[in-house]
């Protein structure tokens, strides 16, 4: 199965793209961030044509979630995360989809720092990281997808100390990430490429893209049962590349049907 994440920055206005990069890359599951796009205008036709099935919780102006399935309708089991029932944010989506629960999310930015907006983003990491800890409890395999605005490391930031202040590079939120990580997930692309210096997001200004000075923001977080059958971890970069195309590059991963067998040591 293969699984990919993608913040599209307006999915109506970048849907030309979106549908492009769905022909090429062909993914089973996608789960989509910021749509940008109130429930009742969510491209669900455009979407269908192409030949997914899709389950979204969309909000005016800024947010949105969405998960879609290749030739099917996912079962969509949340909407939201518990914690903090004031929350409208529409920031988490779930669905079970192939046996695997599949959580697709957009954390907060959490700018500037210190205010309201940071102390929202620590709150949502918290309920996150509660809520990530009856996912593991389940008898199957979990993914939690999306953008979780934050850079885990220094290899995931050119020039980290220009970051040090940034509600994505603050101590706290990599402390929070970290906490979320040692409850038992496996961050796949960091897994599979454990010393590469990869991005999956660089801003539209002063020639980012060009010059390669991003952020990898973009994570899963994968459950051992999801773990076990990971093959495949990548950044479709060269998307970013495209015309009026979103400030975030794809991400997938693909997993096996069944667990990947160790290989056999040589003596």
């Amino acid at each position: 199965m293969k699984i990919a994440t993608y913040n599209v920055n307006g999915v109506n206005g970048r849907l030309e793209v979106i549908l492009r990069w769905l022909a090429e890359a062909q993914p089973d599951v996608v789960c989509l961030q910021e749509l940008k796009a109130p429930q009742d205008k969510f491209p669900i036709k455009a979407i269908e044509a192409a030949g997914y099935g899709a389950v979204w919780q969309g909000q005016k102006s800024w947010n949105g979630v969405a998960i879609l399935t290749k030739g099917q309708e996912p079962h969509l089991t949340r909407k939201g995360l518990p914690g903090e029932p004031e929350d409208e944010h529409s920031r988490y989506i779930e669905a079970l989809v192939n046996g695997i629960v599949i959580g697709g999310l957009y954390l907060p930015n959490g700018n500037p720092y210190p205010g309201p907006k940071f102390d929202y983003k620590l709150r949502w990491f918290k309920r996150l990281h509660d809520y990530a800890a009856e996912l593991l409890d389940l008898d199957v395999p979990v993914t939690l997808v999306g953008d979780y605005n934050v850079m885990p490391t220094e290899l995931d930031v050119y020039k980290p100390e220009r970051w040090t202040n940034d509600a994505l590079f603050r101590v706290e939120v990599r402390q929070a990430y970290k906490a979320l990580v040692d409850q038992g997930w496996t961050d796949a692309l960091r897994h599979l490429h454990p010393d590469e210096r990869i991005y999956t997001f660089w801003d539209y200004f002063r020639n980012a893209y060009a010059r390669d000075a991003g952020l990898r923001i973009d994570h899963f977080l994968l459950s051992s049962g999801a773990a076990s059958r990971l093959v495949k971890a990548e950044v479709d970069k060269h998307v970013r590349g495209w015309d009026h195309t979103s400030d975030h590059a794809p991400v997938w991963i693909e997993l096996q049907d069944e667990p990947v067998k160790k290989r056999r040591k040589t003596k």
